[in-house]
């Protein structure tokens, strides 16, 4: 069965079926290997990708109900995302990288959305793990890519 949808400004007629996630889709039919495999059960986030700008995990949507612009860490563009890409860097938040695709595009949804506070940051890229455990140089690359005033995340008392 042939699904037609639009991924990163391109049309695709997927042939597959179904109930097929979106994440084989992606890379198996497309070979848009970026979003990766984590868990398989939408826990992890390493497959985020956007529909129509929300954050979603590519693994637990089936292509038959992938409807709306998919966008994928190779599609992503615009100042939302230079901003997130540059405080990525600036932050050496990569390590092994496998996660990295996901927290991005969880980041680039959380800014986009806006407005970003710390319970916002917080909530959103919790639902993101990290192997390596960079998690305060992620969070300080989305304070900064949200360009969110230092006083306004400061540490809770314990």
């Amino acid at each position: 069965m042939a699904f037609r949808v639009l991924i990163n400004g391109q049309p695709h007629a997927l042939d597959c079926e179904p109930d097929m996630p979106l994440l084989w889709a992606l890379r198996d039919l497309l070979g848009l290997t970026g979003t990766k495999y984590g868990c398989g059960i939408g826990q992890c986030g390493a497959c985020t990708v956007h529909i129509d700008g929300a954050a979603v995990r590519s693994c637990s949507i089936p292509v038959n109900e992938a409807t709306g612009a998919i966008t994928t860490i190779e599609g992503v563009t615009g100042p939302v995302a230079e901003r997130v890409l540059a405080a990525w860097d600036a932050h050496q938040v990569a390590q092994c990288g496998y996660c990295q695709p996901g927290q991005v595009m969880a980041a680039i949804a959380l800014i986009t959305a806006g407005p970003v506070d710390e319970e916002a940051l917080e909530a959103t890229m919790s639902g993101n793990l990290c192997r390596c455990a960079t998690y305060m140089r992620i969070r300080a690359a989305v304070r900064e890519a949200a360009q969110v005033p230092a006083q306004s995340w400061a540490r809770p008392p314990a």
